[in-house]
């Protein structure tokens, strides 16, 4: 039993590191669409979400198998818990991009005005968010996860840049009110991007310290 366990915690790792890349390419690909405006890219990103689903159930069944079964204790408990948690985190990430993806397509089919607002930074920061909560996963980095909390505080920044710069322009452009606000939202799924890596981040200190630290990011 003991070597079954430990065969099927490491699958769990695996599944979970296949399943961040994969999120982590969609981000990746998307954020480049929101400049490119790339048809293929934004349905490929639409139209396979289910496997990042699929996948994310998997894994949670797969944790609760164990605990189930193991009843594990320590440091085994607090990973299987952060792994049901960040599961969910990666998740919903993939949902953003998806919904990146359709922000962006509205906008393209609008064929209207370009918001004055550098989406590259946001989306450059909000990338190294994403990768750098997944390593410090992988490496159980506590030190790079309290990083991650002054980098979402800068894409905080940037989001409300985006919303000063919106309300302004559709003050002086109101018929263009419906394709600005698509354009105030990719800021904002891109700012609950961050929030997510944020959250997983969180969750790392804890899986390794066994510290809750949700609302203490000093």
């Amino acid at each position: 039993m003991h070597q079954n366990f430990h065969r099927e915690m490491e699958k769990i790792q695996r599944d979970f590191l296949n399943l961040g890349s994969l999120v982590e390419d969609r981000v990746r690909k998307v954020c480049a669409a929101i400049t490119s405006h790339d048809d293929e890219v934004l349905d490929h990103v639409i139209k396979s979400d289910y496997e990042i689903d699929e996948k994310e159930v998997e894994i949670e069944e797969d944790c609760l198998k164990i605990l189930a079964l193991y009843q594990p204790v320590a440091r085994d408990l607090r990973f299987l818990i952060a792994m049901i948690k960040i599961n969910s985190e990666i998740e919903r990430i993939g949902d953003y991009a998806v919904n990146i993806a359709m922000r962006v397509r509205s906008i393209k089919h609008q064929n209207a005005m370009n918001l004055n607002f550098d989406y590259q930074a946001m989306s450059e920061k909000v990338i190294v968010m994403l990768k750098m909560s997944l390593d410090a996963l992988v490496q159980r980095d506590v030190s790079m996860a309290h990083k991650i909390f002054i980098m979402d505080d800068e894409v905080d920044a940037l989001r409300n840049q985006a919303y000063k710069t919106v309300t302004q322009e559709v003050g002086k452009y109101p018929d263009q009110a419906a394709c600005l606000i698509n354009n105030y939202l990719l800021a904002r799924h891109l700012e609950r991007i961050a929030d997510r890596s944020t959250n997983i981040a969180e969750e790392v200190i804890y899986m390794v310290e066994g510290e809750i630290v949700r609302g203490d990011r000093a």
